[in-house]
């Protein structure tokens, strides 16, 4: 049940686990130094299930003043939180340098575990962070003392009703595989080339969400965005059809593209993919569907002046507000963000068309993740599918005319339909042409058929049946005869 989960305080962190952490267990948050641990042990403080609780941060590192600044740089209220400063520049630290790990009845020196058990006494607090606890390894004489304490440790802090963060400082240097032995969850933060991630490799009593997540820290803390998992998002809804509005066109369509699929529309530059795109959103809005096309290579000023040159009243859906334009540059959102950013338009705004226009734009703006940029497009296209919305994918072939290809980027197997536009030497100009060659939800027409992209809109002529070589861009006639 999540309602009686531990909520970390890091937007959609709790997703990742399920809800949140478990009431009065330990969680052993690793990382390399600059991972994001005291941010999130910070926000995970500054969250209260009980709005009168107050909670205690034993700072073994970064000194009070550090921390209360970096919460305030974040925006974060320390108001209900208390410190127990044992970081080397702490007061209470140089009034007595000589703490040990140990009990106080076993060596002479004070007790850094005793210390704790008395602040905890007093406070009472809901939520403990421990920050590093791998501090506390250099007070034990040996592994087997420094587990037998903070086992110890942890078993009081749990038998006061709390809910313990420990943070380690991962190194292969300093191993902390004990420490997660004993810990009931394990998290991992990594910063990898700039690019940090979240996942969870160990939550006892519950399941979570696999991978590695992606976490972003900027002025308003951190955040983590889960990576899409098509298998978890099912929607039911009857299968329609979404024409284009040309005549023609959906002849050869038989009728036009069925809701639900993911259809390709693939070509070389300037022949028409994106306007072709925008004649089918400009039907679904006329019908009272919600559209929203991912631009990843031309502006929406751009966009918009394309659809007004030939007559596809896209401003008029977009006051409407059944279209929206939405502009991704380079660099600008992570990878999962940007699929953060779809689900949401699709599951509370109500999205039913979905438009990425195109692919190499999508692959130029997540290239700091190449490795996942395309496995991600087939799953966000198997999410579209699943959530019975309608995906149309913009793809461009670099060959203006030459030998066809579908794609160049191998993804073509993920489209339920694929509809080629082609640049021919016809009569002696350089034609426009348009057909499809793949459509597994129905019957239709395989032949190609001249385009023409006028101020009227677009305009499907006769079909080029006395040609052959079409697709290689320089047909020839022949004589069936």
């Amino acid at each position: 049940m999540t309602d009686s989960r531990i909520h970390t305080g890091v937007p959609r962190a709790d997703e990742v686990l399920m809800g949140g952490l478990l009431p009065e267990s330990a969680t052993l948050l690793r990382g390399a130094p600059g991972a994001g641990k005291t941010i999130f042990g910070l926000h995970f403080l500054t969250t209260r299930t009980d709005p009168d609780a107050t909670n205690l941060y034993i700072n073994l590192g970064e000194p009070k003043a550090y921390l209360e600044s970096t919460a305030r740089g974040f925006g974060l209220n320390l108001d209900a939180v208390e410190f127990l400063d044992r970081s080397p520049a702490g007061e209470t630290f140089q009034e007595d340098s000589t703490y040990t790990l140990f009990a106080s009845g076993e060596v002479e020196q004070p007790s850094l575990v005793g210390s704790i058990r008395e602040v905890v006494e007093a406070v009472e607090p809901e939520r403990v962070v421990i920050d590093p606890v791998t501090v506390l390894r250099h007070l034990a004489p040996d592994t087997r003392q420094f587990r037998r304490q903070v086992l110890s440790l942890l078993d009081f802090l749990k038998s006061m009703g709390t809910t313990t963060l420990l943070t380690s400082q991962a190194a292969t240097s300093l191993p902390d595989d004990d420490l997660q032995f004993l810990a009931d969850t394990v998290v991992t933060l990594d910063n990898d080339m700039g690019h940090r991630t979240l996942s969870v490799s160990k939550f006892r009593g519950s399941s979570s969400r696999d991978g590695a997540h992606t976490v972003t820290i900027d002025d308003d803390g951190m955040q983590v965005w889960p990576r899409l998992d098509p298998t978890r998002h099912r929607r039911e809804r009857p299968t329609d059809v979404l024409p284009s509005g040309v005549a023609e066109l959906d002849r050869i369509l038989d009728g036009g593209i069925a809701t639900g699929t993911v259809t390709f529309l693939s070509g070389p530059a300037g022949v028409g993919k994106t306007t072709t795109g925008l004649q089918f959103l400009s039907q679904a809005a006329r019908a009272g569907d919600r559209a929203v096309v991912y631009s990843f290579e031309e502006g929406r000023r751009t966009m918009l002046a394309r659809a007004d040159a030939v007559g596809i009243p896209l401003r008029e859906a977009i006051d409407d507000g059944t279209v929206s334009i939405v502009e991704i540059g380079p660099d600008e959102l992570s990878l999962d963000a940007f699929t953060h950013r779809l689900r949401t338009e699709v599951e509370e705004a109500g999205a039913e068309v979905v438009m990425l226009d195109g692919v190499g734009g999508y692959e130029r703006a997540f290239r700091g993740h190449q490795a996942d940029v395309t496995r991600q497009l087939i799953k966000i296209g198997r999410y579209l599918r699943n959530m019975n919305v309608t995906g149309l994918v913009t793809n461009e072939v670099h060959q203006i005319t030459g030998e066809f290809r579908a794609t160049e980027q191998q993804v073509s197997h993920l489209a339920d339909g694929i509809i080629i536009l082609r640049h021919v030497e016809y009569k002696g100009r350089l034609q426009k042409c348009i057909g499809v060659v793949k459509m597994r939800s129905s019957a239709f027409e395989t032949g190609l058929r001249t385009l023409d992209i006028t101020a009227d809109g677009l305009q499907i002529g006769e079909e080029l049946s006395g040609l052959r070589g079409v697709l290689t861009g320089t047909p020839n006639w022949h004589d069936d005869a």
